[in-house]
């Protein structure tokens, strides 16, 4: 399991342009980037849960998930990053996608983080037959493939998406209240 933040705001991409040209357009969104918790579970041979999602915001509506994989599921916390709270609803979220039993454990990889380690998280997970394991502090760069093989393209797909929206539809992209 890793998170990474996700912004719900397209970034412009660069723009291929003659030399020497002082102006050149592009749409982009003027709006300010706010991010969202994305936390991702993945097996070593592929398959996932579906993913969890934490909004910067004090209470949580299911409009949150609005379009999400089927079976998504969400908490909020004003910063937007995960608390310990927000994990044992992941983790719940975690037991509720998986088949494991204290008779046929999993292990979970975690990255070294305080936010893990609540007596709440902990005894869920023993509760389920989930092993946490952490990764040694400063590591997690060369031990985290979903960094570079999950996260990277899907943030780049997030934008190209954003991006073409924008320029099929401009000034009028509206999202459900």
């Amino acid at each position: 399991m890793d998170e990474t933040a996700v912004t719900i705001v397209q970034q412009p991409k660069k723009v291929i342009a003659k030399k020497g040209l002082k102006q050149v357009g592009a749409i982009t969104s003027a709006e300010r980037g706010t991010l969202v918790t994305l936390a991702c579970t993945i097996n070593a041979i592929g398959n996932s849960i579906p993913p969890f999602f934490i909004f910067p915001r004090k209470n949580f509506k299911d409009r949150f998930l609005f379009s999400a994989p089927t079976a998504s599921a969400g908490d909020t916390n004003p910063s937007g990053w995960m608390k310990e709270e927000n994990f044992v609803k992941y983790l719940k979220h975690f037991v509720r996608n998986t088949k494991f039993t204290k008779e046929k454990p999993c292990l979970l990889l975690l990255d070294n983080h305080e936010t893990y380690l609540s007596i709440e998280g902990l005894d869920l997970a023993k509760n389920n037959g989930i092993v946490m394991l952490t990764f040694p502090p400063h590591c997690t760069h060369k031990l985290q493939p979903l960094d570079k093989a999950v996260y990277g393209p899907l943030k780049n797909y997030i934008n190209t998406a954003m991006t073409s929206l924008l320029v099929m539809n401009p000034g009028n992209i509206a999202f459900p209240k």
